[in-house]
């Protein structure tokens, strides 16, 4: 996974993640941190293989490391943070290597992973939302009934 290592040194990603980074510092809720990037990678590959979607693993943990980069924006000025990752992550993916063809997929699937309507497609989009909402332990979490999460939405049984 040398692109995906590459991800994890890229000068811009870091300086973003840094930014998302000061605005949590204080954050009680869950964080949009690396551990919370790598529970969605692995939490997606489990059902990348448990589908036998063939989803390539280095598109599905570009994906994951860079679905939320943007969230310091929608912290700034409350742009949706989708379209924000979406649109910073082309310059990162292609500076790692990333043809066209993963670029596109990973993009995609960055810029839908809030969008209820992929929720059970096959393919990268789907996989990637699926992850992001399984990756929260609110079945442990001591704030979870301030959590502005819906009750249905709340991960209250461990499933991955």
């Amino acid at each position: 996974m040398k692109r995906v290592d590459k991800i994890l040194k890229n000068e811009l990603y870091l300086s973003y993640t840094s930014r998302t980074d000061e605005y949590e510092k204080d954050r009680r809720f869950c964080r949009h941190d690396l551990e919370h990037f790598l529970a969605v990678a692995r939490i997606a590959q489990i059902l990348n293989l448990k589908g036998k979607h063939r989803i390539e693993k280095e598109w599905i943990y570009a994906a994951a490391l860079l679905h939320d980069i943007g969230r310091f924006k929608q912290y700034e000025d409350g742009t949706p943070h989708a379209k924000v990752s979406a649109a910073l992550a082309p310059e990162i993916l292609e500076q790692c290597g990333f043809h066209k063809k993963a670029s596109d997929s990973i993009i995609e699937a960055i810029r839908n992973h809030g969008d209820a309507r992929v929720s059970r497609d096959r393919n990268l989009s789907g996989i990637l939302y699926r992850a992001d909402k399984l990756s929260r332990s609110c079945f442990a979490c001591p704030v979870r009934q301030e959590c502005d999460w819906k009750g249905d939405k709340k991960n209250l049984t461990l499933k991955y």
